[in-house]
């Protein structure tokens, strides 16, 4: 057993939030409620312990990442014969937050057990789980009604098929993401040839995305930037700004690549380094929210259909 790596997700915006129920003899409510239990007021010692409980649950909980909190909340209602824990929880990082929110809730209530013990024996926690949690890819995901098309040209003078890896990775990961591979080729590093293929599958029906790898660097015959540059109609900056940066945060030279991304017709273009690894790293960044970007084309802006 070890912990997850997530060191290849992208961050992203995570809420969570966890409750717990105490239960107590309705006997005691009035000295529940005017903070005069043998150990002061429940309310601001719980209050204090399940924050705690939030930013200390990797200690905790072997498998839990450490994680940066960027708000904690803790609040309680209290009924006849209960009192309802409620912790919300906001991070903007690689995993959930709903462990988190638990761990607090939980010593929220334990803390409220042990300043209600000496005047109530019948004390019971129960009710812990999860009200709602957001972010992360499930929040992104999008469906369509058809399979989505995709081509895969790998850009390369020296690889042939039993060589590449990196188009491989690129067909493995649009497959696991829905899309219907329908053509993979590799070419040399020429200018006319890398145009002529985008064009040539740009102008069939259907083709919702092309994906190339190889030749964004500095070197003499990397051109594919400056092919595809010549093919697009819309650039899409934000898709290449993205790459950069999720690459950069895990190799310096990530800053080197000259990839671009853009639209013609009804197929997007995006530009993605030769080497296996920045492609992994690229693929990553690139879903889910390039997802998005074909209902966008249709006409739908960015409500969720």
């Amino acid at each position: 057993m070890s912990m997850i790596d997530v060191g290849d997700k992208p961050e992203s915006y995570r809420t969570a939030i966890a409750q717990a129920l105490v239960f107590f003899n309705p006997n005691i409510i009035d000295q529940i409620k005017d903070g005069n239990s043998p150990k002061g007021n429940v309310f601001e010692a719980a209050k204090i312990s399940g924050t705690l409980g939030v930013k200390r649950t990797a200690e905790l909980i072997p498998y839990c990442h450490p994680i940066p909190i960027d708000g904690i909340k803790v609040n309680f209602e209290i009924e006849q014969t209960f009192i309802k824990i409620t912790v919300k929880v906001n991070s903007v990082w690689k995993t959930g937050v709903e462990m988190e929110a638990l761990t607090g809730a939980c010593v929220a209530a334990l803390t409220i057990y042990d300043m209600l013990k000496p005047i109530d024996e019948s004390l019971s926690i129960g009710s812990i789980k999860v009200l709602e949690k957001h972010g992360g890819i499930g929040d992104f995901n999008e469906t369509y009604n058809r399979k989505l098309n995709a081509v895969v040209i790998v850009v390369s003078d020296s690889r042939n098929e039993q060589q590449d890896e990196s188009g491989k990775r690129i067909i493995n990961a649009l497959s696991d993401n829905g899309f219907d591979v329908v053509d993979y080729k590799i070419i040399p590093d020429e200018r006319k040839s890398i145009e002529f293929e985008l064009n040539r599958f740009c102008e069939k029906q259907n083709i919702d995305i092309i994906i190339t790898t190889g030749g964004t660097g500095l070197g003499p015959r990397d051109v594919t930037p400056d092919a595809t540059k010549n093919i697009v109609e819309k650039e899409i900056d934000g898709i290449v700004e993205s790459l950069r940066m999720y690459g950069q945060s895990r190799t310096p030279l990530s800053m080197l690549s000259r990839g671009i991304a853009g639209i013609k017709g009804n197929t997007i273009i995006i530009n993605l380094p030769g080497s296996p690894t920045a492609v992994s790293q690229s693929i990553n960044a690139l879903f889910p929210g390039i997802m998005h970007a074909f209902k966008m084309m249709m006409g739908h802006g960015h409500k969720k259909q």
